[in-house]
């Protein structure tokens, strides 16, 4: 059974601090016309790093659906599937994002990519979730980097217990 890779779009594929990757000129055309000035941030590297780590690629970001209208092309990423979180209110310190997540993934390994994960949502994903899980958090103003994928292939690849 592979190992799920949520994948969080705004931080850590869109870094908050970084300038403009230069995009190809296709896919600056394709960023343009979609309005959105923060797409111009993308690293193009990006979609082929994940494409080749060993998971089932996961859109888990409030983009929904449009991460395939958007932000898959751009990266050179097929469709992917997509988290349709819950209409519900979540208080407390875990991520409003955890219980889906876990939920999502069943029994299944996995990784969750994001940029808002904090102590609290480890501690809840390992009381609740039957499987392994890393929560791997990425530094909103850089965005996802070399090293960050290096770090989650190890994990996708290591032994299992």
């Amino acid at each position: 059974m592979r190992p799920v890779v949520f994948l969080d779009v705004d931080g850590p594929l869109i870094p908050f601090g970084a300038q403009s990757y230069g995009l190809p000129a296709s896919a600056r055309i394709r960023a343009a016309a979609r309005g959105n000035p923060l797409l111009a941030r993308l690293d193009p590297r990006l979609g082929g790093w994940l494409t080749a780590l060993p998971g089932d690629l996961v859109w888990a970001t409030t983009w929904g659906a449009d991460a395939n209208d958007v932000i898959a092309p751009l990266l050179d990423l097929p469709e992917l599937p997509v988290v349709d979180w819950p209409d519900e209110d979540v208080a407390g310190p875990v991520h409003w994002k955890t219980r889906g997540l876990v939920a999502w993934a069943a029994e299944r390994p996995f990784v969750w990519i994001d940029d808002e994960i904090t102590a609290a949502d480890r501690e809840w994903v390992a009381a609740h979730h039957p499987g392994a899980a890393l929560l791997h958090a990425v530094e909103r103003e850089r965005g996802l980097t070399r090293g960050d994928i290096d770090t989650i292939a190890a994990w996708l690849t290591r032994p299992s217990p």
